[in-house]
């Protein structure tokens, strides 16, 4: 959420900064925010609306790029000082069509998705408008910036308890080339961290990626150092349909005493024969690698990606911890995730249906968001053969499907995905047998809001990094105990009924009646169900998904006190999914 916030409750009362005249549109409250924004493109370049390009000769592209604050929004423009608006060949490189060529509407509309992308824009359309000559056609970009400087907030709270908290100082769209500067913080029931961050998305101009970030971590109680964390990466990405190759490598590190918290303590593991042992150790976690990736075909896209990596991952007890040798012994062998070295190849294949859709009022408000029809499906293999002494030795493979059906105004998707590990070698057996599937139901509006049903299972056997779901308060069984259920396996339902937004100048904000139901656990179910209220808010100059607010009651178990019952945080609750569902061999 950024700083410029502050000014909605006094902007009614300030005058804005004089303008010079443009030709007036409708606010963006009598009209929807981007079909205002369209009109004002328009206006700015007295240009009308193509209805036939396709084919035609291409005579130039267009640029409208609105400011954070437009004349139309009911916040003081003096804001716009603080923001530098995105500058116009940031966006002109992004357009993958030439002037002298045919129009294509797909090349039109992947260009406004690859915008999209960048997170620096709002509101981004791409529109056909009449040529100067006849038979000609113009492309007019319409961008409106998002605030770029920002402080980023990223939270969890249940009732009192702040389960996590992130703050990034952010500069976005530094002088307005889309480069992010960032400081980091942090903070955790047990830690906090400080740290920076650097993207530079267009490096030198080019089609090269650059990012890093690296972080201080300090224990709370302590106030000392007890590790750092970071990432380094460079790659040439796959920046269109047509981007024949890609190109990355990244290095990452994570040295670090980690605490598994069950709602706001540290989880306290039963030990057999005497008292618990809270579940903390010591990680020791550092990787790198590097792949290159061939892309084939154009509708039905097939990306084949060949690489090398290695990893070094250490867990143990902690040293300063008051356990006993037997303790230490009993916690590696139940719980702690697996120590080893490994040095990998893999090969993988990502095939899709290269058709998208955009729809609105789905997770967001007003603003277009993209969603990719058809198939997808991504495939892959590793092999560690035993390079060294205390190298691992395996096989593994994984398989993720989704497909995802548009009717009229709504959209179903089901997502699939599994992986299992063989060891080779001395003890040679299968392990990390882990699936997940998932049904995704959203309707057509109904009386102006949507129904939004999921169904989500996560199935975790025989894991060599002994991870387990945790499942309650803020994380998807909204009313309950944060983090109350545990186990191998994960079952969850979420039903909600989002209204449509009531829209205050370009406030958007909506309501909530939810229904969950879920249970996590190791061998038979034990359904909880909560029902419950929210309510969801957009700023769209400031942020592009909603933040949430919801309230949960539970009807057939103990329920928490009524403050705990309350959750916020950021997005939409079905944003909370197994990983492995998009990426099974993460």
């Amino acid at each position: 959420m950024p700083l410029a916030l502050l000014t909605l409750l006094v902007a009614p009362l300030m005058a804005t900064t004089p303008e010079p005249e443009t030709a007036e549109v409708a606010p963006p409250s009598a009209r929807g925010y981007e079909e205002a924004l369209v009109a004002w493109g328009l206006a700015q370049h007295g240009r009308e609306v193509e209805p036939s390009p396709e084919g035609k000769r291409l005579e130039a592209v267009l640029v409208a790029a609105e400011d954070v604050v437009a004349r139309s929004d009911p916040y003081p423009n003096f804001l716009n000082i603080f923001h530098a608006r995105t500058r116009q060949q940031v966006i002109l490189r992004e357009v993958l069509l030439e002037p002298g060529a045919p129009y294509s509407a797909e090349l039109a509309e992947e260009t406004a998705r690859n915008l999209r992308r960048l997170g620096i824009f709002s509101a981004v359309r791409a529109v056909p408008v009449k040529g100067e000559a006849p038979g000609g056609v113009a492309l007019l970009i319409i961008t409106k910036d998002l605030w770029s400087l920002r402080l980023n907030q990223d939270w969890e709270v249940v009732g009192s308890f702040l389960r996590q908290l992130r703050l990034q100082g952010t500069e976005a769209n530094f002088l307005g080339l889309n480069h992010r500067l960032a400081a980091d913080f942090l903070l955790r029931p047990d830690t906090m961290s400080f740290g920076q961050t650097y993207i530079n998305r267009r490096v030198g101009g080019s089609r090269w990626y650059f990012g890093e970030t690296a972080s201080l971590i300090l224990g709370r109680e302590s106030g000392k150092p007890e590790g750092t964390r970071g990432t380094v990466t460079l790659q040439r990405p796959l920046y269109s349909l047509s981007t024949p190759w890609s190109f990355s490598t990244s290095a990452s590190w994570n040295i670090a005493t980690t605490r598994v918290f069950r709602g706001t303590e540290v989880w306290q593991l039963p030990y057999p024969e005497g008292a618990p042992v809270p579940y903390i150790y010591e990680t020791r976690d550092v990787s790198g690698g590097a792949g290159y990736t061939r892309s084939h075909g154009e509708y039905y896209k097939a990306n084949v990606t060949g690489g090398v990596s290695a990893y070094h991952r250490g867990y143990a007890a902690p040293a300063e911890a008051p356990l006993d040798e037997a303790q230490r012994e009993w916690l590696k062998a139940n719980h702690l995730p697996r120590s080893e070295d490994a040095i990998y190849a893999s090969l993988s294949v990502s095939a899709y249906e290269a058709r998208y859709e955009v729809m609105r009022d789905v997770d967001s408000y007003a603003l277009s968001e993209d969603y990719q029809l058809g198939h997808s499906v991504v495939a892959g293999v590793r092999y560690a053969p035993p390079a060294f002494a205390s190298a691992a030795h395996y096989a593994e493979l994984g398989v993720a499907g989704r497909y995802r059906w548009r009717w009229g105004d709504a959209l179903t998707t089901v997502a699939v995905g599994g992986a299992i590990r063989r060891a080779l070698g001395e003890g040679a057996g299968w392990t990390n047998r882990h699936w997940a599937a998932e049904v995704h139901q959203v309707s057509s509006k109904v009386l102006g809001g949507r129904f939004v049903a999921r169904g989500l299972v996560d199935v975790n056997l025989d894991d060599l990094f002994d991870r387990v779901s945790l499942l309650g308060g803020a994380n998807g069984l909204r009313g309950t105990r944060q983090d109350a259920y545990t186990g191998k396996r994960l079952l969850l339902v979420n039903v909600e009924y989002r209204t449509a937004p009531f829209v205050f100048h370009t406030l958007h904000l909506g309501g909530v009646l939810f229904y969950d139901a879920g249970s996590a656990f190791d061998r038979g179910p034990t359904v909880v169900h909560t029902v419950g209220v929210g309510i969801r808010f957009l700023f769209p100059q400031f942020n592009v998904f909603p933040f949430r607010v919801d309230f949960g009651y539970v009807l057939n178990d103990t329920a928490p006190p009524v403050g705990q019952r309350f959750t916020f945080s950021g997005g939409q609750i079905t944003e909370y999914r197994p990983s492995i569902l998009s990426e099974p061999l993460r």
